[in-house]
């Protein structure tokens, strides 16, 4: 290929999405990861892209909403362009409702949701009598029912990146030099890698575990029950995730950590009760230290550009992610949050 404008250092979501963006805005882009696409969290099963609560607005929130309604588009285009599905769906999400005081709390969230989605979704509390499908029991006979929130595969969303990238003449290799400018989405192990060269706290990693059953339910929302996403997907699958470790051995062992979700989702959605389990996954995301993903240039060298801290919203962040970095690397244009600049890490 011509000469290299952007080198994309990690074939996560977070790369894939940076890389995308800058195709289409006619850059040539080249994708640098020796353990090849999706090969850390991004490789993981359980792909719900669910939204914070709408109260509290900041500009984090914000931002994910922006991303979460450019979804559809997004994969849309990338699937149209590369012909590989992500197994993306805005299917909405139900949560039960616990108490008298979980009922109220959702009722004004619901006030929330209808001045700061600006409309384009709902939040609101619905009767479980009657619902069909993956529904879970509510002892209020309560739920939440939100519209915005949605599912993709990750596996599939990152191949159908990679596809879409490939059509498009820009390459996933396992080994290249640095040409143009550099971004540098390399998970967790890049934070630490950050930590160590700036000399002060960056973020770290966080494993997690998931489990993936067989269970056709393609077309229900997916469900938070229990503090467990539960997330029906496209090929029939349905997957419950997850843990949260912060201190860890094996990055990618699985324990009896993954039977208690099973146990948790069995007791939580009866009937799933005998669901074949087809995959325990075990993987570590990218923590910032601000809980927020970190995006920006990399301070004091020049050229370079850091895209991590995806932690547990990186797919969802993915779409509005790809385009304020490309602002940033092709036009020089800074829109990122300070929230998620190197300035709010100090």
């Amino acid at each position: 290929m011509a000469s290299v404008e952007v080198t994309v250092r990690g074939a996560g979501i977070f790369g894939l999405s940076v890389a995308w963006a800058c195709v289409r805005r006619g850059a040539r882009v080249r994708v640098v990861d020796p353990f090849g696409p999706g090969a850390g969290s991004s490789g993981g099963v359980v792909g719900a892209l669910a939204p914070h609560v709408p109260e509290n607005w900041n500009d984090k929130k914000a931002f994910q909403l922006d991303s979460l309604l450019m979804a559809e588009a997004f994969w849309a285009e990338v699937e149209s362009t590369g012909g590989v599905s992500p197994g993306y769906a805005r299917t909405g999400r139900l949560q039960p409702l616990a108490d008298e005081n979980a009922v109220a709390l959702a009722r004004q969230r619901a006030s929330g949701a209808a001045e700061l989605w600006q409309g384009c979704a709902t939040w609101e509390v619905i009767a479980s009598e009657g619902l069909r499908g993956l529904a879970p029991s509510s002892p209020t006979g309560l739920l939440i029912r939100d519209t915005l929130t949605a599912r993709m595969c990750p596996r599939r969303a990152c191949a159908a990146l990679v596809a879409a990238l490939e059509v498009s003449g820009a390459h996933v290799v396992p080994e290249a030099e640095d040409q143009g400018a550099v971004v540098w989405a390399t998970g967790w192990r890049g934070l630490l890698d950050l930590t160590e060269a700036l000399g002060r706290k960056v973020g770290d990693g966080v494993k997690g575990q998931a489990v993936l059953l067989r269970y056709p339910a393609q077309e229900d929302p997916q469900l938070f029950v229990d503090g467990l996403h539960i997330v029906p997907h496209a090929d029939g699958t349905v997957a419950v995730g997850s843990t949260s470790e912060r201190d860890f051995d094996d990055p990618t062992a699985t324990d009896d950590q993954c039977q208690a979700l099973i146990d948790r989702a069995y007791a939580a959605v009866p009937a799933l009760h005998g669901a074949t389990v087809l995959e325990r996954w075990a993987g570590v995301r990218p923590r910032a230290r601000s809980r927020a993903p970190l995006l920006g240039a990399w301070p004091g060298r020049e050229g370079h550009f850091v895209a991590n801290g995806g932690f547990k919203i990186g797919f969802g962040m993915a779409p509005k992610v790809g385009e304020v970095m490309a602002d940033l690397i092709l036009d020089g244009r800074d829109g990122i949050p300070a929230g998620f600049s190197f300035d709010a890490l100090r």
